[in-house]
């Protein structure tokens, strides 16, 4: 396994831990409003989301300055929730965004 795929796995692990938490919102419309309400700490966005929709989240992310992961396709988030196909979550915890931020940089 490659040190890449290991970053993806453990991130994947923490968004899993986060909706078992209760740390996690999905869905756009809520997690527009967690962005605006200050709740989002950080934004997954699917790389395979809609441009509107993507324009839609990297906007308000940027104007709330909210730091965006876009590193899967909506089945794999989804799968990560055990949920079906997610094309954006927010994660409202400080602990589980650091984290995740750094297994992001250590992706790229």
């Amino acid at each position: 396994m490659s040190i890449l795929n290991h970053q993806a796995d453990k991130l994947l692990s923490l968004v899993g831990f986060a909706m078992k938490s209760r740390n996690l919102i999905s869905g756009e419309s809520l997690v527009v409003q967690s962005i605006q309400a200050s709740k989002a700490k950080v934004v997954l966005l699917a790389m395979d989301a809609s441009k509107n929709t993507e324009k839609k989240i990297t906007d308000k992310c940027q104007y709330y300055n909210v730091p965006i992961i876009k590193k899967f396709n909506r089945t794999t988030l989804g799968h990560a929730i055990g949920k079906d196909e997610r094309v954006v979550i927010a994660i409202t915890d400080d602990g589980f965004a650091k984290s995740m931020m750094e297994r992001a940089q250590l992706m790229e």
